[in-house]
Parts: structure tokens; C-alpha cells; sequence
């Protein structure tokens, strides 16, 4: 196997922690996003798609979702399960994940592709390349705000993590969201104390 990737990019970071936390490692090749590497000719042979991070198995099976190199990755190293154990840890894994990345991540980067110069002509990511709106990096603050207030609003009734009693793959994903918010300035508020506490929480699980 042979991983691509770029270490500062959200969705590289999403995969990185997992498999950190779970102890894997894969030869891996940094493609600079900074510098469009990701939509050389070059890449673009491996990864149609143009995104990071991207799998490719030793049959040459390319894996370009986080999701799907996660979900492959776990069924290979079962260790430190990050997608629950049991028929029920697993459904709320994947409902808390899927709430994560619709109603926050995709607000981030509704955000930030429509306003950033780096992403004009690219508003989208993949091979179908649109011209930004400005009205919708708005739009997409205003989500996340709302987005923020939620999760606060749901880890009040004093649950230790999103999924339950074990540390999941939802619970990276919400930690990097926190840090990728930044990038629109749009960090999840001081005062929303139980989303702060969780946090640093998470922070602590992923660093040790």
C-alpha cells in the first residue's frame, strides 16, 4: 500500500489521527497542495478525483475517501476499534460522523472554497471545477455557528464521548473540524462550555 497525502490539509489530518491512535503505518508520499501538486498531470493519473488523502492498494485499488481508507484500514487492524464494537456502537458512530461532516466540515468548506483566492474557478473539490459564490461562504458561516450550538447543546447531557462511552472516528472528526473552523475564523465559541470541555477532551485522547 501507498498512501498520498498533505500532513496541514483537514481531511489528511482526519485520517492521520486514526491511524496514529490505532498505530499504523503505511509508506506514504507528501503531494503539496500549497503548490497545486495535487492537480499535476502526474497526480491526476493516480487520483482522477485531484483530492487528498488517497490510498492505493498493492492490486492498484485507489481509495480516495477518508471514510473509505478508515473503513478498510479498521477491518485490517481491528485494534482500538474507532467505528464501535457492537451492531449498536457502530450505527452511532456512523449517524454522529455523518452529522459531523454534513453539518459542520461542509460548512467549513463551503466557507472557505467560496471566498478563498486559492480555490477560485475550484469552488468544489474533484474534477468538476465551478467559479465560488460569494454569498454562500456566508451562507456557510451561518451554518457552522448554528452547527457549534448543536453539538454544545447535544454534549450536554453529559456524555463523555459523540458515540457513547469509547473514543471514535466521530470524535476526530469534530476535533479537526474545531481546528479546520479556524481557517474561517469561525471557531467554535468560548461559551459554549460543553462543546470547550469535550474538546479538550479529544484533544487529550488523540495526543496520547
Amino acid at each position: 500500500m501507498k498512501l498520498y497525502t498533505y500532513d496541514p490539509a483537514p481531511s489528511p489530518q482526519r485520517l492521520a489521527h486514526f491511524m496514529k491512535y490505532k498505530g499504523i503505518e503505511i509508506e506514504t508520499q507528501q503531494i503539496d497542495m500549497m503548490t497545486g501538486k495535487h492537480l499535476s498531470d502526474e497526480y491526476r493519473a493516480i487520483v482522477p478525483e485531484r483530492t487528498l488523502p488517497a490510498l492505493v492498494l498493492d492490486d492498484g485499488t485507489v481509495l480516495a475517501e477518508v471514510i473509505g481508507i478508515c473503513t478498510y484500514l479498521e477491518a485490517l487492524y481491528p485494534e482500538k476499534p474507532l467505528f464501535g464494537s457492537t451492531p449498536l456502537e457502530k450505527g452511532l458512530v456512523s449517524s454522529w460522523d455523518y452529522k459531523v461532516v454534513t453539518m459542520l466540515f461542509m460548512a467549513v468548506a463551503e466557507a472557505l472554497r467560496n471566498s478563498s483566492p486559492g480555490f477560485k474557478g475550484r469552488a468544489l473539490p474533484g474534477e468538476l471545477d465551478v467559479e465560488q459564490i460569494p454569498a454562500l461562504a456566508e451562507r456557510g458561516k451561518t451554518r457552522l455557528m448554528w452547527g457549534w450550538e448543536q453539538f454544545d447543546r447535544a454534549l450536554g447531557d453529559g456524555r463523555q464521548w459523540l458515540a457513547g462511552d469509547n473514543f471514535s472516528f466521530a470524535d476526530i472528526d469534530l476535533a479537526v473540524c474545531a481546528g479546520f473552523s479556524g481557517w474561517v475564523k469561525c471557531s467554535p465559541p468560548e461559551e459554549l462550555a460543553n462543546l470547550q470541555a469535550y474538546l479538550a477532551r479529544a484533544q487529550a485522547q488523540m495526543a496520547a
